[in-house]
Protein backbone atom coordinates (compact mmCIF):
# COMPACT_ATOMS: atom_id res chain seq x y z
CA UNK A 1 0.00 0.00 0.00
CA UNK A 2 2.86 2.37 0.81
CA UNK A 3 4.46 2.11 -2.63
CA UNK A 4 1.12 2.19 -4.50
CA UNK A 5 -0.17 5.28 -2.72
CA UNK A 6 3.16 7.06 -2.95
CA UNK A 7 3.36 6.38 -6.70
CA UNK A 8 -0.24 7.61 -7.09
CA UNK A 9 0.78 10.84 -5.38
CA UNK A 10 3.81 11.10 -7.66
CA UNK A 11 1.61 10.59 -10.71
CA UNK A 12 -0.73 13.36 -9.58
CA UNK A 13 2.23 15.66 -8.99
CA UNK A 14 3.71 14.80 -12.39
CA UNK A 15 0.43 15.56 -14.09
CA UNK A 16 0.13 18.88 -12.30
CA UNK A 17 3.68 19.81 -13.23
CA UNK A 18 3.01 19.35 -16.93
CA UNK A 19 4.47 16.90 -19.39
CA UNK A 20 6.56 19.58 -21.07
CA UNK A 21 8.99 20.08 -18.17
CA UNK A 22 12.58 19.58 -19.22
CA UNK A 23 14.03 16.21 -18.22
CA UNK A 24 16.75 17.69 -16.02
CA UNK A 25 14.29 19.93 -14.20
CA UNK A 26 11.78 17.13 -13.60
CA UNK A 27 14.42 14.71 -12.35
CA UNK A 28 15.70 17.22 -9.80
CA UNK A 29 12.17 18.12 -8.66
CA UNK A 30 10.80 14.58 -8.16
CA UNK A 31 9.42 13.68 -4.72
CA UNK A 32 11.73 11.68 -2.49
CA UNK A 33 10.53 8.56 -0.69
CA UNK A 34 11.73 7.84 2.86
CA UNK A 35 10.60 5.15 5.30
CA UNK A 36 6.90 4.98 6.06
CA UNK A 37 6.34 6.36 9.55
CA UNK A 38 2.94 6.28 11.22
CA UNK A 39 1.96 9.38 13.19
CA UNK A 40 1.20 8.58 16.85
CA UNK A 41 0.55 10.50 20.07
CA UNK A 42 2.84 10.47 23.11
CA UNK A 43 0.91 7.47 24.50
CA UNK A 44 1.81 5.45 21.40
CA UNK A 45 -1.70 5.54 19.92
CA UNK A 46 -2.20 6.43 16.23
CA UNK A 47 -3.21 10.03 15.60
CA UNK A 48 -6.82 10.27 14.42
CA UNK A 49 -7.40 12.96 11.84
CA UNK A 50 -10.84 13.70 13.26
CA UNK A 51 -9.23 14.60 16.60
CA UNK A 52 -6.80 17.18 15.18
CA UNK A 53 -7.83 20.68 16.24
CA UNK A 54 -8.07 23.23 13.45
CA UNK A 55 -5.62 26.15 13.18
CA UNK A 56 -3.33 24.57 15.78
CA UNK A 57 0.43 23.95 15.63
CA UNK A 58 1.42 20.29 15.82
CA UNK A 59 5.04 19.17 15.53
CA UNK A 60 6.57 15.78 14.64
CA UNK A 61 10.01 14.57 13.48
CA UNK A 62 10.54 13.36 9.91
CA UNK A 63 12.40 11.96 8.05
CA UNK A 64 15.19 12.17 10.64
CA UNK A 65 15.06 12.22 14.43
CA UNK A 66 16.32 15.82 14.51
CA UNK A 67 14.27 17.37 11.68
CA UNK A 68 10.95 18.85 12.89
CA UNK A 69 7.82 19.20 10.77
CA UNK A 70 4.48 20.97 11.12
CA UNK A 71 1.20 19.05 10.97
CA UNK A 72 -1.76 21.36 10.41
CA UNK A 73 -5.52 21.02 10.05
CA UNK A 74 -6.45 24.16 8.13
CA UNK A 75 -10.16 23.42 8.36
CA UNK A 76 -10.98 23.63 4.66
CA UNK A 77 -10.41 21.58 1.48
CA UNK A 78 -7.03 22.38 -0.08
CA UNK A 79 -6.36 21.84 -3.77
CA UNK A 80 -2.84 21.27 -5.04
CA UNK A 81 -0.39 23.84 -6.36
CA UNK A 82 1.51 23.28 -9.61
CA UNK A 83 3.71 26.35 -10.06
CA UNK A 84 6.15 26.03 -7.19
CA UNK A 85 9.85 26.66 -7.74
CA UNK A 86 12.91 25.62 -5.80
CA UNK A 87 15.72 28.14 -5.39
CA UNK A 88 17.66 26.36 -8.14
CA UNK A 89 14.77 26.98 -10.57
CA UNK A 90 13.47 23.39 -10.65
CA UNK A 91 9.65 23.33 -10.83
CA UNK A 92 7.50 21.00 -8.77
CA UNK A 93 3.90 20.53 -7.69
CA UNK A 94 2.18 19.93 -4.37
CA UNK A 95 -0.77 17.53 -4.33
CA UNK A 96 -2.93 19.31 -1.72
CA UNK A 97 -4.52 18.39 1.60
CA UNK A 98 -5.38 14.90 2.80
CA UNK A 99 -8.01 13.50 5.15
CA UNK A 100 -11.79 13.29 4.77
CA UNK A 101 -12.01 17.05 4.31
CA UNK A 102 -8.68 17.31 2.43
CA UNK A 103 -7.63 19.86 5.04
CA UNK A 104 -4.54 18.21 6.56
CA UNK A 105 -1.07 19.35 5.46
CA UNK A 106 2.48 18.82 6.68
CA UNK A 107 5.67 20.78 6.00
CA UNK A 108 9.27 20.81 7.12
CA UNK A 109 9.53 23.30 10.01
CA UNK A 110 13.02 24.41 8.91
CA UNK A 111 12.82 27.95 7.51
CA UNK A 112 14.13 28.20 3.94
CA UNK A 113 16.21 31.31 4.67
CA UNK A 114 18.53 30.85 7.67
CA UNK A 115 17.21 27.45 8.79
CA UNK A 116 15.43 28.62 11.97
CA UNK A 117 13.46 25.73 13.47
CA UNK A 118 11.44 24.77 16.58
CA UNK A 119 13.71 23.69 19.44
CA UNK A 120 12.78 22.45 22.90
CA UNK A 121 13.54 25.91 24.31
CA UNK A 122 12.09 28.28 21.72
CA UNK A 123 10.57 28.46 18.25
CA UNK A 124 10.84 31.48 15.98
CA UNK A 125 8.76 29.76 13.30
CA UNK A 126 5.15 28.65 13.66
CA UNK A 127 1.76 28.53 11.99
CA UNK A 128 0.01 31.82 12.78
CA UNK A 129 -3.80 31.60 12.51
CA UNK A 130 -4.53 35.21 13.45
CA UNK A 131 -3.52 38.52 11.90
CA UNK A 132 -0.60 40.38 13.44
CA UNK A 133 1.06 43.79 12.91
CA UNK A 134 3.55 42.13 10.54
CA UNK A 135 1.42 39.65 8.55
CA UNK A 136 -2.02 38.34 7.70
CA UNK A 137 -3.40 35.27 9.42
CA UNK A 138 -3.35 31.64 8.27
CA UNK A 139 0.35 31.74 7.41
CA UNK A 140 3.56 30.08 8.54
CA UNK A 141 5.64 32.97 9.85
CA UNK A 142 9.35 32.88 10.73
CA UNK A 143 9.98 35.72 13.17
CA UNK A 144 13.75 35.27 12.83
CA UNK A 145 13.73 36.87 9.37
CA UNK A 146 10.03 37.55 8.61
CA UNK A 147 9.76 34.96 5.89
CA UNK A 148 6.07 34.19 5.42
CA UNK A 149 4.68 31.06 3.75
CA UNK A 150 1.18 30.03 2.64
CA UNK A 151 0.39 26.57 4.08
CA UNK A 152 -2.76 26.33 1.93
CA UNK A 153 -0.71 26.52 -1.29
CA UNK A 154 2.29 24.24 -0.80
CA UNK A 155 4.03 26.67 1.63
CA UNK A 156 4.61 29.13 -1.20
CA UNK A 157 6.63 32.20 -0.13
CA UNK A 158 4.33 35.20 0.38
CA UNK A 159 6.97 37.68 1.54
CA UNK A 160 10.38 37.96 3.15
CA UNK A 161 13.86 36.76 2.18
CA UNK A 162 13.14 33.01 1.88
CA UNK A 163 14.27 31.90 -1.61
CA UNK A 164 11.87 28.94 -1.89
CA UNK A 165 8.85 27.23 -0.25
CA UNK A 166 9.17 24.94 2.73
CA UNK A 167 9.53 21.28 1.74
CA UNK A 168 6.17 19.50 1.91
CA UNK A 169 5.80 16.18 3.70
CA UNK A 170 3.87 13.56 1.71
CA UNK A 171 1.16 12.00 3.85
CA UNK A 172 -0.63 8.68 3.41
CA UNK A 173 -4.20 8.83 4.76
CA UNK A 174 -5.90 5.59 5.80
CA UNK A 175 -9.59 6.49 5.49
CA UNK A 176 -10.80 3.28 7.13
CA UNK A 177 -8.78 3.92 10.31
CA UNK A 178 -8.66 7.75 10.01
CA UNK A 179 -4.87 7.59 10.49
CA UNK A 180 -1.84 9.20 8.90
CA UNK A 181 1.66 8.14 7.93
CA UNK A 182 4.53 10.17 6.50
CA UNK A 183 6.05 8.77 3.29
CA UNK A 184 8.50 11.30 1.89
CA UNK A 185 9.07 14.90 0.82
CA UNK A 186 8.46 17.11 -2.19
CA UNK A 187 10.21 20.41 -2.80
CA UNK A 188 13.56 21.69 -1.63
CA UNK A 189 15.09 19.64 1.16
CA UNK A 190 17.61 21.43 3.38
CA UNK A 191 18.64 18.59 5.64
CA UNK A 192 22.35 18.60 4.75
CA UNK A 193 22.66 22.35 5.38
CA UNK A 194 20.60 22.00 8.57
CA UNK A 195 22.80 19.27 10.02
CA UNK A 196 25.94 21.14 9.02
CA UNK A 197 24.81 24.37 10.68
CA UNK A 198 23.44 22.86 13.89
CA UNK A 199 25.61 19.76 14.31
CA UNK A 200 26.99 20.74 17.73
CA UNK A 201 23.63 21.94 19.07
CA UNK A 202 21.82 18.82 17.85
CA UNK A 203 24.47 16.57 19.39
CA UNK A 204 23.84 18.21 22.77
CA UNK A 205 20.08 17.81 22.42
CA UNK A 206 19.87 14.31 20.93
CA UNK A 207 23.28 12.76 21.55
CA UNK A 208 26.15 12.39 19.10
CA UNK A 209 24.88 11.28 15.69
CA UNK A 210 21.35 10.53 16.86
CA UNK A 211 19.70 13.55 15.23
CA UNK A 212 20.80 12.13 11.85
CA UNK A 213 19.11 8.78 12.47
CA UNK A 214 16.06 7.98 10.35
CA UNK A 215 12.78 7.89 12.21
CA UNK A 216 11.36 4.44 12.73
CA UNK A 217 7.97 2.95 11.96
CA UNK A 218 6.31 5.62 14.12
CA UNK A 219 6.88 9.27 14.96
CA UNK A 220 5.28 11.22 17.81
CA UNK A 221 3.04 14.24 17.16
CA UNK A 222 2.79 16.92 19.85
CA UNK A 223 1.15 20.31 20.06
CA UNK A 224 3.72 23.09 19.79
CA UNK A 225 2.94 24.16 23.37
CA UNK A 226 4.01 20.68 24.54
CA UNK A 227 7.01 20.53 22.23
CA UNK A 228 8.84 23.78 23.12
CA UNK A 229 8.78 26.12 26.10
CA UNK A 230 8.32 29.39 24.23
CA UNK A 231 6.99 30.42 20.84
CA UNK A 232 8.04 33.84 19.62
CA UNK A 233 5.17 36.03 18.39
CA UNK A 234 5.61 38.76 15.79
Amino acid sequence: MQRRQFMSACAAIAGASGVGAMKGEWTSAMPRLYSRSRLIDHFGEPIKVGALATRTNYVFQYPFAGTPCFLLNLGQPLAGADKLLRADGAPYAWSGGVGRQHSIVAYSAICAHKLAYPTREVSFIRYQPERSPTSDGNVIHCCADHSIYDPSAGARVLSGPAPQPLAAILLDYDAERDELAALGTVGAEQFDAFFSKYDFKLALEYGQGRAHAAVGATTVVREMTQYCRQTVQC
